[in-house]
């Protein structure tokens, strides 16, 4: 028999145990679509849009450069550490409840932070904001999985991973006009009719689910997985900026090292743990993780670097770098949809490869230009490959994982596999920053040595050249040496961004021989750990 749900009423009634490809009444689905990418929306943009208000916030509070570093990663690392908790509480204790539940601890927190005093009381806002989309964002790929049948759940999820590109792409425009009409309060004080009209949805159209397996949250594997990622970022985000290797940035690497290893050997050796084991037997599973690991940091080390090599280099203007990378968010949300409904036909080996080279090559190509000459010529057709990769690899790599576990494993999944796409953001950044910090570094040294600036001026510039493109030029140096430094320094960083971009083009590249690989007899065998059900389905 097929894995089993016990879908319940919006109302609460208990419904009687159905099988998981019919557990949700079809008058209901686009209901439950909405609600669902209202909510990933509403947080999927938060990541995003307070990039464009941190300005504005600076000039009110007065904060540090530090601050502004922590409303942003207080956000990311909290969601991140948390999915997989908020995964696996949604199978045991309801995805319905925990989803709905999500959305209101976000929409209190909004609140909180738009009535920020100061700004670490807007970090310690942004904190429980990751805390409620942790809870928020698995459970929406859950529900999708436990409301809709396999044959129409690639385009379910398409439609969802569409809204929710788009909604990302429009984060920073948004922002922009938010701020510009009222202040940066706003961007925040939007989430709370988004979270009202998801909220609205959920209890009244949503049915619950959960996994047919009774066990406990395993809170103790959840404390390891939040201390391992939170340390492991730390360490990975303060190195590049470091000196050497300071004890405080080894000390968080060996504590996130060692909770990694204890969070391995609990996995194993309790009855509930946190990510069930037999989840990491199926190669399909395994495998697909690693390829969004790879796919997702390719993406995001190109994100990272892009803007600076717009502005600093090519002149663009914030708004203008902002319009640069418009088709990127519209071409995935486009294409999606459409990339779902391919993979439930012809199976998921085609688009993923396909998906993972077309970013490869988009990658590579940034590397191309050098400085100046128009958008068209230049980082247009770049952009518009990786936008096409991201497009039809998304919804088929999302739909593949999925479908890779039993369906009252979807919560877990669903978080195991949000956490690879939001670490693997964390990785591609502090990678990417350390490997442009040292390519920039040594190439500026070098294009120093020919100038005749004196040794305390040159050894000023090599000690700030964290900065990269920012690198100002010393007050002391001559007018008359002025041009040969700025152009010395922006020669240095075209060579640290190409680096970048080569590094990143290699991740995608090997995230398509994966999908190659992994699928290249007969594609995945779906649900492979569900049991007899689907071995029935399978020779049907």
């Amino acid at each position: 028999m097929s894995a089993i749900h016990r879908p319940l009423c919006p109302d609460g009634r208990q419904v009687v145990d159905v099988p998981a490809d019919s557990p949700c009444d079809e008058r209901d689905r686009p209901a439950v679509l909405t609600a669902t990418i209202l909510a990933s929306s509403m947080a999927f943009v938060d990541g995003s849009v307070v990039h464009v208000a941190l300005p504005a916030i600076q000039a009110e509070f007065g904060s540090a450069f530090s601050d502004l570093q922590w409303i942003v990663n207080g956000y990311t690392l909290t969601l991140g550490a948390l999915l997989l908790a908020g995964g696996a509480l949604g199978d045991q204790s309801g995805r319905r409840r925990i989803f709905a539940a999500g959305i209101a601890v976000f929409a209190l927190a909004s609140i909180a932070c738009a009535l920020a005093p100061g700004a670490h009381s807007l970090i310690a806002s942004r904190v429980v904001q990751g805390i409620g989309a942790a809870m928020l964002v698995p459970q929406s790929l859950a529900i999708i999985a436990a409301s809709f049948p396999r044959s129409v759940r690639g385009r379910a999820i398409g439609t969802w991973a569409a809204f929710s590109a788009l909604t990302t792409a429009a984060g920073p425009a948004l922002g922009g006009v938010l701020i510009d009409a009222a202040s940066w309060r706003a961007v925040f004080w939007i989430n709370v009719p988004l979270a009202a009209g998801a909220l609205y949805l959920t209890l009244r159209r949503v049915p619950e689910s959960r996994s047919a397996r009774r066990e406990r949250v395993d809170w103790y594997g959840a404390a390891l997985a939040t201390a391992s990622l939170g340390a492991l970022t730390f360490a990975l985000t303060r190195w590049p900026q470091a000196e050497g290797a300071p004890g405080d940035v080894l000390a968080a690497l060996a504590a996130g090292l060692a909770a990694a290893a204890a969070f391995v050997r609990h996995v194993r050796r309790v009855p509930a743990p946190l990510v069930p084991p037999e989840l990491f037997r199926s190669a399909e599973f395994s495998g697909l993780n690693v390829m969004t690991l790879l796919l997702y940091a390719a993406l995001g080390g190109a994100l990272f670097l892009l803007p600076y090599n717009l502005i600093q280099l090519q002149g663009y203007s914030a708004t203008e770098a902002g319009l640069a990378l418009v088709p990127l968010g519209l071409m995935i949300g486009v294409l999606s949809r459409y990339s779902g409904r391919v993979s439930d036909r012809i199976g998921p080996r085609p688009p993923l490869i396909a998906g993972a080279l077309l970013v490869a090559a988009g990658c590579a190509g940034l590397a191309l230009p050098g400085i100046g000459g128009g958008y068209v010529g230049t980082f247009f057709v770049p952009i518009l490959l990786i936008a096409a990769g991201m497009g039809t690899a998304v919804s088929p790599l999302t739909t593949a994982v999925m479908n890779a576990v039993p369906d009252d494993r979807a919560g877990s999944a669903s978080g195991v596999n949000n956490a690879a796409s939001r670490i693997a953001g964390l990785l591609a950044v502090a990678l990417s920053g350390a490997i442009a910090t040292a390519v920039f570094t040594g190439a500026l040294e070098t294009r120093l040595e020919p100038l005749d600036v004196p040794a305390a001026l040159e050894r000023q510039m090599l000690d700030d050249a964290e900065r990269l493109a920012e690198l100002e030029i010393p007050a002391a140096v001559s007018s008359e040496q002025r041009p040969a430094l700025r152009r010395a320094i922006d020669d240095a960083f075209l060579g640290a961004f190409r680096a970048g971009a080569l590094l990143n083009a290699v991740l995608a590249a090997v995230a398509a021989g994966i999908a190659a690989v992994l699928f290249r007899r007969r594609g995945p065998q779906v649900g492979r750990l569900s049991g007899a059900g689907d071995s029935r389905a399978r020779r049907r």
